[in-house]
């Protein structure tokens, strides 16, 4: 009998601790979130192995999973789109798998996003093998991790402090980065460059910048630090001829089975705008490799009404944009005779 009471107490003070947790986080405004993962990614990989006749593929890096906005391209292109871009990524592996995995010969659209795309093509750097990690895990997830994604979804949606991300962001509430908040003094040294969460993604891997990134400066600046952080630091050299073979070799696959490629530079501007150019210019990067590709492709400064769109933190289009890009991107598209609508 005292067992069962124990028991019923233990679970009581349970709720009870698991509410208060959740309510003073909502206090702070914090809201649930559905976390882009392996899991989300893989779901949406798997959709290559049904009829993919009518889809269209993008790969990439985040700007391509910011910038384009899935709802909008299916509305006016009548093609499902399926999103496999993945953050801070090469897209060669992703491409990689495409050609040799798949059957797939629609339109497969490439976000180029220089200073990630020539800068390796080593299987440990980290552009290379967080791309290749989602691949292995879709390869290799059991029935047991897909049941545990499923199960974890409504608890994503419903609860503020609850994760399942591969992002290490330090707006999270899990208590790994809770306490890589603690600093005692100077044995802790100083505090590291915070990267705060941006993104607001659905179950199909549709992405958006949230409001309140595009409405509080404050926090915007919060992530330009951390990309200023990043980006100034010891980086090896970019292994532009290496990774443009690389990407050559599995265009010609692509294009010889009948695939559409099409590339895409996404906007930057700001402190990364004045980064690629200096580092990557378009003469050196961007148009050899279209030259050598030999597909249809398209660089943002092209177009006059793309020049002057907000990016919060200069690297991603605010919603509002994105709509925007992603409506005129389609007509320039359709005009160019570049896809084809059913």
């Amino acid at each position: 009998m005292q067992l069962k009471q124990s028991f019923v107490i233990a679970i009581v003070l349970g709720i009870g601790a698991v509410a208060c947790w959740e309510l003073y986080w909502r206090s702070q405004g914090v809201v649930p979130n559905l976390d882009d993962n392996k899991d989300l990614w893989a779901n949406q990989r798997e959709r290559l192995d049904d009829d993919n006749s009518n889809m269209t593929v993008f790969i990439g890096s985040s700007r391509i999973l910011y910038d384009i906005q899935l709802d909008i391209w299916e509305e006016l292109t009548n093609k499902e789109p399926i999103m496999l871009a993945v953050q801070g990524s090469s897209p060669l592996p992703v491409f990689k798998d495409i050609v040799e995995n798949t059957d797939f010969k629609g339109t497969l659209m490439v976000g180029i996003t220089p200073p990630i795309m020539f800068s390796t093509v080593y299987p440990e750097a980290f552009p290379i093998r967080r791309p290749q990690s989602k691949v292995d895990y879709y390869e290799n997830r059991t029935y047991a991790q897909r049941i545990n994604h499923k199960l974890s979804i409504p608890l994503q949606t419903n609860l503020a402090f609850i994760r399942d991300g591969d992002e290490d962001w330090d707006t999270d509430l899990d208590l790994k980065t809770l306490l890589k908040q603690i600093h005692i003094g100077e044995r802790a040294g100083p505090p590291h460059v915070p990267f705060n969460n941006f993104e607001e993604i659905t179950l199909t891997r549709h992405m958006k910048m949230p409001d309140f990134v595009t409405n509080d400066t404050a926090y915007a600046n919060t992530i330009k630090a951390a990309w200023k952080d990043m980006v100034l630091g010891d980086r090896p050299p970019p292994d532009k001829e290496a990774t443009t073979a690389a990407f050559v070799e599995l265009a010609e696959k692509f294009k010889a089975r009948g695939g559409n490629l099409i590339l895409l530079r996404c906007p930057s501007s700001g402190f990364f705008k004045e980064v690629e150019a200096k580092g990557f210019p378009r003469n050196e990067y961007w148009d050899p490799l279209v030259e050598q590709v030999g597909a249809k492709a398209y660089h943002y400064d092209d177009y006059p009404q793309f020049r002057d769109l907000f990016l919060p933190e200069w690297s991603h289009l605010a919603t509002e944009d994105a709509q925007f890009f992603t409506r005129e991107f389609i007509g320039i598209l359709k005009k160019d005779k570049a896809i084809t609508t059913n």
